[in-house]
């Protein structure tokens, strides 16, 4: 929680500079935007840092996202029923993270491997499937659930907040949260205390793969459009915004809370610099420093604590 603390304080001081800067940062609109751009980043990085807890890694949710909100949209349209849809999408996303998790602990594969294949089976079905095509205008009642509000407050922070606090209580205070951090502190000692390490690991990368599902479906309403390239620039926020939230990348320590701090320290930055009239062309960079100074810093503490040990 130290390290948590400590990150938040970095969000302060962004949001500071932020404030004495421009007169339009700490308006009421934008300050909902930059937390409702962050629950859409928290829901893919929700999962993914599950996976990452156990020294595993999930590089499919972009790709995941996109194929499951197309297949969503398609339903929709075809049967005028959101509901079916939505089943649609979180099924699909859901069936993904089966496929990846079977690869992983029944065919061996590393996780790198595994789901960065499964990236590139979903771009190219995704492409193949849409044709082409672009499916777009569904019922405002769907929409509210991406770009709606409800007492003043963006319908995706709901959203975002009862699945913070439902992993929250699901990672820290459950047998199957310890037994996660157990699997990415050391897999072979917990095999040995009797911990189902493959049975964790596929409901690990099952619900990774859900929560690309239940993303799909929040950027589709908010996006109220469906093509093929919809996923392609979600992966990596996600992974930056985990690592920049303190998870680290040989698993074991991190947590859903860090993970939120770290979405709403990368969403910051890009609307700082969105604010402030920075070239687009310099975010991917900047992004790109603070993720690596946050694997920098996960290196440098590790290596300090094996030398105290």
């Amino acid at each position: 929680m130290k390290n948590v603390a400590y990150r938040l304080i970095a969000v302060l001081v962004i949001a500071l500079v932020l404030t004495f800067r421009t007169d339009v940062f700490l308006t009421s609109a934008n300050v909902l935007n930059v937390f409702r751009q962050a629950s859409l980043t928290f829901l893919i990085a929700s999962g993914l840092t599950l996976t990452i807890l156990t020294a595993g890694l999930d590089l499919s949710v972009g790709a995941n996202v996109g194929l499951s909100a197309c297949l969503a949209a398609t339903v929709m349209k075809a049967t005028n029923s959101v509901a079916l849809g939505a089943v649609a999408g979180l099924a699909f996303g859901s069936f993904v993270g089966v496929l990846n998790g079977l690869m992983i602990t029944l065919l061996e594969l590393p996780p790198f491997i595994a789901t960065y294949g499964m990236l590139w089976t979903l771009n190219g079905v995704t492409y193949w499937f849409m044709g082409g095509e672009t499916i777009h205008g569904f019922t405002p009642g769907f929409r509210a659930l991406g770009s709606g509000y409800w007492l003043g407050v963006p319908i995706p922070i709901y959203v975002m907040a009862a699945f913070l606090l439902v992993g929250g209580i699901f990672t820290r205070y459950t047998t199957f949260g310890q037994e996660v951090y157990a699997i990415g502190a050391n897999r072979e000692a917990a095999r040995l205390s009797g911990v189902p390490v493959r049975a964790r690991l596929n409901l690990v990368y099952i619900l990774s793969g859900a929560m690309a599902g239940l993303a799909a479906i929040v950027y589709l309403a908010r996006l109220n459009s469906a093509e093929a390239d919809i996923g392609e620039p979600l992966t990596l926020p996600a992974i930056a915004a985990v690592l920049i939230g303190g998870t680290s990348l040989f698993g074991g320590v991190g947590s859903l809370t860090g993970t939120l701090v770290g979405a709403l320290t990368l969403t910051l930055v890009v609307n700082g610099m969105n604010l402030l009239a920075v070239d687009a062309s310099w975010q991917p960079l900047v992004t790109g420093v603070i993720v690596i100074l946050a694997v920098w810093i996960d290196v440098v503490v590790r290596q300090r604590s094996e030398a105290r040990v």
